[in-house]
């Protein structure tokens, strides 16, 4: 391998790349663009755009794509060569300003919901010039955003910009009554920790479940699996460790900042953190990781698994989202300071994250709702579907006093009046970690663990920049028109703490004690992506986004609509992919099985015809039957489920509730029966690798 710094952003145009390579009024033209917002004047873009090629034919590229990320979870890429024909019959290598600015691309057969006709194919990409170009696979990938003729969002980058520029500007507000002046942005930071599953290749190749969903819908429980917690931080396998340095070097060069890396706490699970990044920089990055993931692994004989819970009774993936807010002059708002004024600060903006977590909670369930999420929630490793925010013992006795207005018992009594008498500085680790929490403070940001390991971090973050940049303009509305700030100020926190503590908990999510006194407390609780879906069209959270101008109303319609029509979908194919297992695999290895044992006992008792005999068999061939039977039945139970779900008379909420109430239980059923074979199935008849076989593949 290279030395590390130097291999670091090699494939990246990035800060340094730009201030060599660009006039330097070029260079602080665009830096004005990316940190101010301002509007690139088409000269400048030219000249970025030149330098650009330059740079990337240098390292071999061929072809330039506006890379972005439409509503299907994954990126989407057209790409274009660098080829110019000129006179003669030759040909040269260019690259225009208008090239880099925006691209169009064929719209029609992305998911719109509803916003716009089949035959309205034109789309726009426009490039995010805060996050760096790059180079993959001899290809210039230039982040871009994505819209239709019309202006609407059809990717998930642009809402996230939106609402990044909408929380910075009322942070902003907040600030300047404290005193900072000095600051002239806030960003949002995100650091996504990522769960996956490596499994070899020639298991995966034998799963026809796995390679159409992404997760086994059959295979009974193995005799190992986690119980002994012996694969948590234990050694790595070699085939794995050779994977992680791959994927180390190949994420490395694209400047994303990959720093840890182990074992989980299911075999063949494992996981990566990267440093925080500016939001959507962040956004990008984890996509490309997870591209990464299941490409360099394929160099291995590998298979990556993103799904959430691709075995069942082991532990799912999750993909937890460290959120937190950051000054251009280095100071990370959610960090704990040692004086009264950054203590009253930081507890406004706690309060901000309380107050937008509880009016909100409902869409930010709807943020990680997805049909595979569904398996893993509430599950082993993962928090419930309720949500709720830890703050830890220390924080929380701290608002309980200011709410009280009683003394705080820190190492001295201290009046909690916020911002006149001096407050206790609040130490960054002040109790244990709640991985039961589905929103955790956990010393300087906020870990919102909910998201699935296949998902985009784009629309939890949407959401969370969006709300609490509500809650904030609510509390700079109050404080700038305030006779005695500092009264206010106390006023203030004092009555979001009695408003929204019903949000904090600091317990076992995993309590059923909690869930009803969850109800009890009024929060909501979603089981389902199904049962969530329609608060994302509630006419509260509609004038939430629409009031900040993150989404419009047709844009979340839209998105409502694709939801539901990808939960659909998902589930269309797995019951599907089922059918064909059971019917194709399953049910004819137990027929085999069974007319063995037929055979097997007509053979005893015609060699020993006075005696009796092949008792094992039989009892053994009785229960064949039996679930044989029960197998049958329950595919035709399928069949007719399907049918039902596939009405072309239904409207999309009533499809999904029809895959929930009616297909979801017949799948189950159907499992079942084939779980039950799988354990009396002779090992070799049986069509497909165990989960014995599949989790401890990988050695």
């Amino acid at each position: 391998m290279k030395d590390i710094p130097e291999l670091f952003g090699s494939m990246v145009f990035n800060d340094q790349v730009m201030q060599e390579r660009l006039p330097a009024d070029t260079y602080q033209a665009l830096m004005r663009t990316v940190e101010n917002g301002r509007r690139l004047d088409p000269s400048v873009a030219a000249v970025v755009a030149s330098a650009m090629k330059d740079w990337a034919i240098e390292k071999g590229a061929t072809h330039f794509t506006h890379w972005f990320q439409p509503m299907t979870g994954i990126t989407a890429e057209k790409h274009d060569s660098f080829l110019s024909p000129v006179a003669g019959g030759k040909v040269m290598m260019e690259f225009s300003g208008k090239e880099l600015i925006m691209g169009e691309s064929d719209a029609s057969s992305f998911p719109s919901g509803g916003l716009r006709a089949t035959f309205e194919a034109r789309g726009y990409t426009a490039w995010d010039a805060t996050s760096y170009a790059f180079i993959k696979d001899g290809t210039l990938c230039i982040p871009t955003a994505f819209c239709s003729y019309g202006g609407e969002a059809l990717d998930k980058k642009t809402p996230l910009l939106r609402s990044m520029e909408v929380l910075g500007k009322q942070a902003l507000r907040v600030l300047r009554l404290f005193g900072n002046e000095d600051v002239t942005m806030v960003r949002t930071t995100v650091g996504p920790e990522q769960e996956y599953f490596l499994i070899d290749r020639a298991m995966y190749d034998r799963r026809k479940d796995l390679i159409n969903s992404g997760r086994t819908l059959f295979g009974a429980k193995p005799s190992k699996g986690q119980e002994l917690d012996d694969h948590y931080y234990g050694a790595i396998k070699d085939r794995v460790a050779a994977f992680m340095r791959d994927l180390d070097e190949e994420l490395w060069k694209l400047g994303v900042l990959c720093k840890t890396e182990h074992n989980e706490g299911a075999p063949s699970q494992h996981e990566m953190a990267p440093f925080f990044s500016t939001a959507n920089i962040a956004a990008d990055h984890n996509q490309l990781t997870m591209e990464l993931m299941k490409k360099v692994a394929a160099r291995h004989n590998l298979v990556c698994l993103l799904h959430e819970k691709p075995f069942a009774g082991v532990s799912g993936s999750g993909k937890h989202n460290n959120w937190s807010l950051q000054t251009d002059t280095g100071t990370n708002l959610l960090e704990p300071g040692d004086t009264p004024h950054e203590n009253a600060q930081f507890l406004l903006f706690v309060c901000a994250v309380i107050q937008a977590v509880d009016e909100y909670q409902d869409m930010l369930r709807v943020s990680i709702a997805s049909a595979g999420n569904d398996h893993r929630l509430g599950a082993a490793e993962a928090p419930p579907a309720v949500v709720s925010i830890f703050l830890g013992d220390e924080l929380t006795a701290i608002l309980e006093s200011i709410e009280n207005g009683t003394a705080y018992d820190a190492k001295e009594k201290v009046q909690m009046k916020v911002g006149v008498h001096t407050l206790p500085r609040i130490p960054k680790d002040t109790t244990d970690r709640n991985r039961t929490s589905p929103f955790a403070f956990t010393g300087n940001k906020f870990e919102f663990r909910m998201l699935g390991s296949s998902q985009a971090v784009s629309e939890p973050n949407v959401v969370l920049n969006t709300a609490v940049a509500a809650a904030l303009d609510a509390f700079a509305t109050v404080l700038e028109q305030a006779e005695d700030f500092h009264a206010a100020l106390d006023d203030l926190i004092r009555d979001v703490i009695r408003t929204h503590k019903r949000i904090i908990f600091n317990g076992n999510g995993y309590d059923e004690a909690w869930i009803r006194e969850a109800q009890a407390r009024g929060l909501c609780n979603y089981p389902t992506t199904a049962d969530c879906l329609p608060c994302y069209v509630a006419p509260k959270n509609i004038a939430l986004f629409e009031k900040y101008g993150v989404y419009s109303e047709a844009e979340m319609r839209s998105r409502y609509e694709i939801y539901l029509q990808n939960y659909a979908k998902v589930l269309h194919i797995e019951a599907h992919t089922m059918v064909s297992m059971a019917q194709k695999d399953i049910l004819p290895a137990a027929l085999r099985y069974g007319r063995e044992l037929a055979d097997t006992i007509l053979a005893k008792r015609a060699a020993l015809p006075n005696v009796a005999c092949a008792a094992t068999e039989e009892a053994l061939l009785n229960k064949i039957n039996v679930l044989t039977d029960s197998l049958d039945r329950c595919l035709d139970a399928l069949r007719k489920a399907l049918a039902a779900a596939e009405c072309p008379t239904m409207t999309a909420q009533e499809r999904a509730d029809c895959y929930r109430d009616v297909v979801i239980p017949a799948m189950t059923a159907l499992r079942e029966a084939a779980d039950g074979l799988e354990v009396l199935v002779a090992k070799d008849l049986w069509p497909l690798p165990s989960y014995g076989d599949m989790l401890f593949s990988v050695r």
